[in-house]
């Protein structure tokens, strides 16, 4: 084996040793304190970087998977779109929320930054919620069921879509009509995909995905894994956000699945998760961890106190609208902890940060000012609305 190839795997054995370690400590804490295992996988990240021991660093096949791993967390997001459920007032309100998020964000970004790009990737990021990384938690809890669930997959749905439609239309370096032109071919392209989803398959091809979920064969996995790559690739040779295809490819599959494989979903979905989460989506926050620039936020005293800043940024522009607009659609204890939930922001806040340092518009402090107020949504908010929901439900008891 070549040197760098055996670099890499090296480098690839110490990722992988903290993913396996993180699910691990955050039980041992879970006694004192609940640290969701996503949060000690970018920490272990830091540790493990440049910022700390240095053994891990960026290297172009490992950050091919962490890209692939960032895609198949869309995919899973967009596989637990269940539109038959948040179909209606739910949907409606979720948008009309996420609409005046985008109204405040660009207006507060635009105040403290100026009309500039850097205003534009601050306000985009102030609008996104980490509906990824946070239904995982609410599922392992027990807490996407009934009203407050329903309400979460709209918020989420809107929060995650919606922001990589603006990265698309926005930043893809396209003019204004030429970007909602290929969009608009991109979502028809999309559209048949899902369209031929729910239209029965050929005998063949459905014996063989029901023959096959128990053996080596695994067709029903790779068909997931071959449009996940197919729509990120559409997308990306587009120069459109490439997780616009991840998040479509998780859509149609679930389309594909309930409406013509309904007794074998779960069994796929459960062999999908074991792909991403096992593997492919930990090496994703590791490496988030490893491209932080801590020395970057810490060597600037104003950019580490906008950590808390942006922290309640995202608590007023994300989560406030959702806590108006919920009145009526949930219990008025669960309002709270759906702002909060909506909140949260990691994935795109990553991707979009990367964008702002690939063009100039932010430096490495700023950007780590973000991202770090970012994880410490996805640390912090969980955890309080899930406190809020427990006692919400000791209540009605």
């Amino acid at each position: 084996m070549e040197e760098a190839g055996a670099e890499a795997l090296g480098m690839l054995l110490v990722i992988l040793a903290a993913a396996f370690l993180a699910p691990m400590v955050s039980d041992h804490l879970a006694r004192w304190v609940l640290i969701p295992a996503t949060v000690l996988e970018i920490v272990f990240g830091i540790i493990l970087g440049p910022a700390g021991l240095g053994v891990v660093h960026e290297d172009a096949a490992i950050a091919m998977l962490a890209d692939l791993g960032l895609a198949l967390l869309m995919f899973m997001a967009g596989y637990e779109i269940d539109f038959a459920r948040i179909a209606g007032r739910p949907l409606r309100r979720a948008l009309v929320a996420w609409a005046v998020s985008v109204g405040a964000g660009l207006a507060l970004a635009a105040a403290a930054f100026g009309a500039s790009q850097t205003a534009l990737i601050v306000g985009l990021a102030l609008t996104t919620t980490a509906l990824g990384t946070v239904l995982p938690i609410l599922r392992d809890a027990g807490a996407l069921q009934g009203a407050f669930g329903t309400r979460f997959l709209a918020s989420g749905t809107v929060g995650e879509f919606g922001p990589i439609v603006l990265i698309a239309l926005l930043l893809s370096g396209y003019r204004p009509l030429e970007g909602t032109l290929l969009l608009a071919g991109f979502f028809l392209l999309a559209g048949v995909a899902a369209w031929r989803a729910t239209r029965p398959p050929s005998e063949r091809l459905g014996r063989l995905i029901r023959a096959t979920l128990g053996s080596s064969a695994q067709l029903a996995v790779r068909l997931c894994m071959l449009l996940t790559v197919l729509l990120v690739w559409v997308a990306a040779t587009m120069r459109l956000d490439a997780l616009l295809g991840a998040f479509a490819a998780g859509v149609i599959v679930r389309l594909m699945l309930a409406t013509n494989h309904p007794e074998e979903a779960e069994e796929v979905e459960s062999k999908m998760d074991a792909v991403g989460f096992g593997f492919l989506i930990p090496l994703f926050f590791v490496m988030t961890g490893v491209r932080f620039d801590l020395r970057a936020l810490l060597a600037d005293p104003v950019s580490l106190l906008l950590v808390p800043v942006f922290l309640a940024a995202f608590l007023a522009v994300r989560g406030g609208p959702d806590y108006l607009l919920s009145k009526g659609d949930v219990p008025q204890r669960q309002r709270a902890p759906l702002a909060l939930m909506s909140a949260t922001a990691l994935p795109l806040v990553v991707v979009l940060t990367a964008i702002g340092q690939e063009t100039g518009a932010l430096d490495g402090a700023l950007a780590a000012s973000l991202v770090g107020a970012a994880m410490l949504s996805v640390l912090v908010l969980p955890q309080v609305g899930g406190a809020l929901l427990r006692r919400a439900a000791d209540a009605e008891a």
